[in-house]
């Protein structure tokens, strides 16, 4: 079991830690988790959260706390831009390895079920990205495991000691997302209390965890109301009753928009359902399962109604469902049944098969018209043909081999070094559309304190790269919309006659760069003084007057 262990941190490690500062910044989530922490480190203002100098109401400050901590110990770059996020995903792994390891009765479940969770794409996909999600998710399971700790403890000391955790959780989780963070963990505990018939002792079970929520959350929300006493009415109200509520919310989508998500980003361990269901309905008497379902179900349910979806709202659903698939998979391995597994084995067979002959028809003709990769990225497009044809040789060997544990222990490496590849192989043209990195670094010599920055959508990645945090604004608003209807935001929003009159008053004394996307640029060249430079990358533009 101890190299059980190691070769798991091993494989967290490899995938979640090591490569993280390899990838460009992408625009616009990551660039806005960064530049809002690097602002609260340069000005020393830690409580109210504020992007290009704007207020900026839509989170609290949890997550841009743990961020700007990393970039204290690791510097302002990718890497630690993006810490964070892995090491929620490795911290919830291991709260629900220890879950499972305490509860259940199922041997190997708690390594298998964290196998099961970091080698989810969802997972993989939020937890090497800098965006709030996985920090959630991470405070939301430590709520729910010590929840359920106190629940099943004998002892009177010990119930105390781990609801004064979970209020510790539930506390940190809302300083993160607000009040979704109590509203998953109580769609999930009250119809478990219910199932249990205890739901008469809600009261008993509850009053120190919402004491100690309070007392985590109440400081910062009182320091963040006497500065900013509209914050709360903005937040509360615009970013969740009118999101959740409204027909025309931002991400409309569909009820079942959450059904493919889920089966996409569970996909290596979703094809084993039919094993897994019989076995969960059958163990349905155990607490545990009856919890891990109530935590799975009901939140997946809320976050379907919702008006907005987005798809890493999905992530808190995901330790139940490893802790589900686990238990009943393996119960199922050890009654030496093996029809689903094998078929599941030879269906992702075949798909990485398809994928891989995909990608290589794709590449060396022009059978769709479009390539992924560039002429002069052939060793990308390989790497990841080789990532899926180890995953498709791996399965094989997996299907192949008697012991139902070294079966599953190949189906957990399969896919590893194709997850590994995902972090170097991004193709340039990607790039090229999400990440203007490689311009904006170009000029970071010759941006000067005096020099004039005016962009349209591209405030974060310029604030980012630029360190700065007074860039003006050309006739679009996007999500600095709010900050900007403050009377002290001064005149940080231009129309097209402003920008001309700035360019001509600056009469050659101070440079102005006007940073922008080539579509939008192109909207505006005919109207503006001819620049003294321009240089275009990708789908981004950089014009000098």
């Amino acid at each position: 079991m101890k190299k059980t262990y190691m070769a798991l941190i091993g494989i967290f490690m490899l995938l979640y830690v090591i490569p993280l500062g390899v990838r460009p910044v992408i625009i616009p989530d990551e660039v806005r988790y960064a530049e809002i922490p690097r602002e609260m480190i340069a000005s020393g203002n830690w409580a109210v959260p504020r992007l290009n100098g704007l207020r900026y109401f839509e989170k609290p400050v949890m997550g841009y706390w743990l961020n700007a901590l990393s970039m204290i110990l690791f510097g302002e770059n990718a890497f630690a831009m993006r810490f964070p996020s892995a090491m929620a995903v490795g911290l919830s792994a291991l709260m629900i390895f220890l879950m499972l390891r305490k509860f259940s009765n199922v041997s190997l479940s708690g390594i298998f079920a964290a196998a099961i969770f970091i080698t989810c794409p969802l997972v993989y996909g939020i937890g090497t990205f800098s965006v709030l999600d996985s920090l959630l998710s991470l405070f939301v399971t430590g709520s729910m495991v010590t929840f359920f700790w106190s629940y099943m403890a004998q002892d009177n000391s010990k119930k105390l000691v781990f609801q004064f955790l979970c209020g510790i959780f539930c506390g940190l989780a809302f300083l993160t997302k607000g009040f979704l963070a109590f509203v998953v963990p109580l769609l999930a505990i009250l119809p478990f209390l219910l199932w249990e018939r205890r739901l008469k002792d809600v009261l008993s079970l509850s009053w120190l965890i919402i004491i100690t929520a309070v007392i985590v959350s109440v400081p910062w929300a009182v320091i963040v109301h006497l500065s900013e006493p509209d914050f709360w009415h903005y937040f509360f109200w615009i970013e969740h009753v009118k999101r959740f509520m409204a027909d025309n919310a931002q991400h409309a989508a569909p009820f079942w928009y959450f059904v493919p998500v889920l089966a996409g980003g569970a996909l290596p361990w979703i094809i084993f359902s039919p094993a897994v269901i019989p076995e969960i309905k059958v163990r349905l008497k155990y607490p545990l399962i009856r919890f891990a379902l109530c935590w799975f179900v009901f939140p997946f349910l809320f976050f379907s109604v919702s008006s907005g979806k987005v798809g890493t709202s999905l992530l808190p659903c995901f330790p139940p469902l490893a802790m589900l698939i686990s238990i009943g998979l393996l119960k199922y391995m050890e009654g030496e049944k093996r029809r689903v597994f094998t078929r599941g084995v030879y269906f992702m067979v075949g798909l990485m098969a398809t994928l891989a002959l995909a990608l290589l028809i794709i590449q060396v003709t022009d059978f769709i018209g479009i390539k992924a990769y560039a002429a002069g990225e052939t060793w990308k497009w390989i790497i990841g043909a080789a990532g899926l044809a180890v995953w498709a040789l791996l399965l094989i060997g997996a299907s192949k081999t008697a012991d139902f544990k070294k079966q599953l222990a190949l189906y957990c490496a399969a896919p590893v070094l194709f997850m590994l590849c995902g972090h170097f192989i991004l193709p340039d043209q990607v790039k090229e559309r999400k990440s203007p990195a490689e311009l904006l670094l170009r000029y970071a010599d010759q941006i000067l304190p005096e020099t004039v920055l005016v962009t349209n959508d591209l405030a974060r990645a310029v604030c980012w790269f630029y360190k700065r945090d007074d860039v003006y604004l050309l006739d679009k608003k996007g999500e600095l919309k709010y900050g900007l209807s403050y009377a002290d935001a001064g005149q940080r929003l231009l129309n097209i006659d402003q920008f001309k009159k700035m360019i001509a008053e600056r009469g050659g004394q101070k440079e102005v760069f006007f940073i922008t996307e080539t579509k939008r640029y192109a909207r505006y060249k005919e109207s503006l003084p001819k620049p003294l430079a321009e240089d275009i990358w990708g789908q981004f533009v950089i014009a000098r007057f």
